[in-house]
């Protein structure tokens, strides 16, 4: 009787647990994040099940842009006891999507492709903001005006995967120009 009850509460855990992950891309279970401020709308973050207990991301926002290039922002938090490296990203704006930062390369600030992606440390946070740390869409295929909802679809080195939405916001700080002609290493 009792490895019989045993089996059937695994069950009902195991079939619930399925139903969380098959909506893990969809959206409708997401966490809503804090719009960014000068935004209108809200941002929502949901992942895929192998991501979902471990990585999520806060006020996830793209800069406006007509054309060209354009850059994501936010902050990835770990919950997990193991440090996450987040490897590439993808977004349907966007045929090239890379993680960059902005170092001092022989003492000009220049922007490049981040080796090793982003390491969050375990119960971490990791920031991507103007002028550090961002997710590059070159060649965007459409304008983001203010108040746009971008997906994107960050690789996990594990193989997870943490879908999202970013809100499009006007930003002028940083002397952020992400066009064509801004010093670019890579």
């Amino acid at each position: 009787m009792f490895v019989r009850r045993t089996v059937s509460a695994c069950l009902l855990a195991a079939a619930a647990l399925t139903a969380v992950a098959g909506c893990g891309g969809s959206g409708d279970t997401a966490e809503p994040a804090a719009a960014p401020a000068a935004g209108s709308g809200s941002a929502a973050a949901s992942a895929s099940a192998p991501a979902r207990a471990g990585l999520t991301i806060t006020d996830p926002w793209v800069k406006t842009t007509k054309k060209g290039m354009t850059a994501a922002f936010g902050t990835l938090v770990n919950n997990s006891d193991a440090e996450i490296t987040v490897l590439s990203g993808s977004s349907p704006l966007s045929p090239k999507v890379e993680l960059h930062e902005v170092a001092d390369v022989k003492g000009k600030m220049m922007m490049r492709p981040k080796e090793g992606g982003f390491v969050i440390p375990a119960r971490g946070s990791h920031e991507l903001k103007p002028g550090g740390d961002h997710i590059m869409l070159m060649g965007v295929t459409g304008a983001v005006e203010p108040g746009a909802q971008v997906p994107f679809t960050l690789t996990l080195k594990d193989g997870g995967k943490l879908e999202f939405t970013a809100i499009g916001k006007d930003f002028a700080g940083a002397k952020e120009d992400y066009q064509p002609g801004m010093k670019h290493e890579g």
